[in-house]
């Protein structure tokens, strides 16, 4: 069933009929958003454009049209392609890997344009360093920059900036697709958010320092109004790589719910500061402890179940797309790039005691933070709650939860036991540091992708300059707000660059 305008654009509209079944409608937002059963039909009444609801019936749902846009299909997903439960709010985990990972989902994009390039529609200028935009008359119709030498540096690791020349490109349209701020670290201190205290002094890089806002920084130049500029997302889980491609390199941590967070004093951190709940609210309580580091105190057997490590390199098996590695995720043991991290990892520690671990924790950083009777204690009293079937400690609660999931308890979740379980495995600790990622703010830009301008009345876009991913804050300038959900950052991206090609083709007709 759908629901489509049924007056011309422009005109006034009368409201639909109400179906009697629904409930009345919201104000407009996402907040509106909510379920209603009623019989064998299921439907979705969100108030999309004035209370226009959504009708699921079936495996499908379609969003009713809303100024002109044609309704889209879209499939329900419940686990092992059943329908999901009653009651159940998420029948699908948020947080989702792609298969191939980040070269595979580049692939199919990367085969078209080959394609093009061999055809001889569209020229690819590598080594040239774009520094700033052409501007005449108001509009933005090239851009400049200088010729870098030629360099056979692997991706992402640090190449020769030595110029050999200068260039100029000229186009009716610009797209900046350049990334965020984050391997810029004085320009990510310059802005960084005054609600999340000082920026830490020790930190690692998730991103290379290719990743400088040197196009966004350009577009403000030229006129451009760049938004939400401390708004920004960085993570709490990061080691340094023992392997590094990049000046400062950090692999993120993937966890599961079982690892006992400390901060740098060995006190336990409030909740929800759990690992792999609230990334921007653990943030904000870790820097008012006055270090810049925290601690994941965990045994053998959850390292063996519960550590992915973020990026394409570390995950060979989905990189590849091979079910067979995929698999044996399930087999005993820590994956073979955990264990290199064991092995080699300088934040990696391991004790057969608690007084054992302090002693090389506080050896580490240099200074003794942590009691070892203090940090045992705490330990104890989270193990009591483990054996006891009522507790109450949020951790616990969720660690339990997630275990219904059948895929978590496979290959995300260790079963829940004693940290001093000496069956368990050595004591681990592994030191953690804050990981500069995200920008979340960036280029204002219309649902078509056009840049605005800075300091015009009214506003109105800055003509021939468009703007996608993260460089637009992943659409619009900032359309996660201040926080955001892991999972969601891949799909901002895609959607805003589809957006920006479809305003481009429509300027260009």
């Amino acid at each position: 069933m759908e629901l489509r305008r049924a007056v011309p654009r422009g005109q006034p509209r009368a409201a639909p009929p109400r179906d009697p079944r629904l409930p009345r409608a919201r104000p407009p937002g996402l907040a509106g958003l909510r379920r209603v059963r009623g019989g064998r039909r299921r439907h979705l009444a969100a108030p999309l454009g004035g209370g226009v609801p959504a009708v699921r019936r079936g495996g499908e749902a379609r969003l009713a049209a809303v100024d002109g846009a044609p309704a889209l299909p879209r499939r329900r997903l419940g686990r092992a392609g059943r329908r999901p439960r009653r009651g159940a709010r998420h029948p699908v985990p948020r947080f989702h890997l792609t298969w191939g990972t980040g070269p595979g989902l580049v692939e199919p994009f990367a085969r078209r344009l080959a394609a093009h390039r061999e055809a001889g529609r569209i020229a690819l200028r590598t080594r040239h360093a774009v520094e700033d935009l052409l501007l005449e008359e108001g509009r933005v119709v090239g851009v400049r920059g200088s010729v870098l030498a030629p360099d056979g540096s692997p991706r992402g690791a640090g190449s020769t900036r030595e110029v050999t020349g200068e260039f100029e490109e000229r186009a009716p349209a610009v797209l900046l697709a350049t990334g965020g701020i984050g391997g810029n670290e004085e320009l990510v201190r310059s802005l960084w958010p005054e609600e999340l205290g000082t920026m830490p002094k020790g930190f690692v890089h998730g991103v290379p320092a290719s990743v400088d806002g040197s196009g966004m920084l350009a577009a403000e130049r030229a006129g451009a109004r760049w938004i939400h500029r401390d708004r920004m997302w960085h993570y709490t889980e990061g080691i340094r790589n023992w392997d590094p491609v990049w000046r400062g390199h950090g692999i993120r941590i993937l966890p599961g719910p079982s690892s006992l967070w400390i901060d740098a004093r060995g006190h336990r951190l409030p909740a929800p500061a759990y690992p792999g709940f609230d990334t921007t609210g653990t943030l904000r309580h870790l820097r008012t402890t006055g270090h810049d580091h925290s601690w994941f105190v965990l045994t053998r057997k959850i390292i063996e179940k519960e550590f992915a490590l973020s990026g394409s390199e570390q995950n060979p098996d989905l990189t590849g797309k091979d079910w067979k590695q995929v698999l044996a995720r399930v087999r005993p043991g820590a994956p073979g790039l955990v264990q290199a991290f064991l092995d080699r990892g300088e934040d990696f520690l391991q004790a057969r005691d608690v007084e054992g671990l302090v002693d090389q924790m506080n050896a580490l950083v240099g200074e003794d933070l942590i009691d070892a009777r203090a940090l045992e204690r705490t330990i104890r009293a989270r193990d009591a709650e483990v054996g006891n079937r009522f507790s109450k400690d949020a951790q616990i609660t969720a660690l339990r939860g997630a275990r219904r999931y059948v895929g978590d308890r496979l290959i995300r979740t260790a079963a829940p036991h004693r940290l001093l379980d000496p069956s368990a495995g050595p004591l681990i600790a592994v030191r953690l540091h804050v990981l500069l990622r995200k920008t979340l703010g960036g280029l204002e830009t219309d649902l078509g992708g056009r840049v605005q301008r800075e300091g015009v009345p009214g506003g109105g876009s800055l003509p021939g300059l468009y703007a996608a991913g993260e460089a637009s804050g992943f659409g619009g300038g900032g359309v996660h707000g201040h926080n955001a959900l892991e999972g969601t950052f891949l799909g901002g991206g895609l959607f805003s660059g589809r957006q920006a090609g479809q305003g481009i083709l429509a300027d260009l007709r």
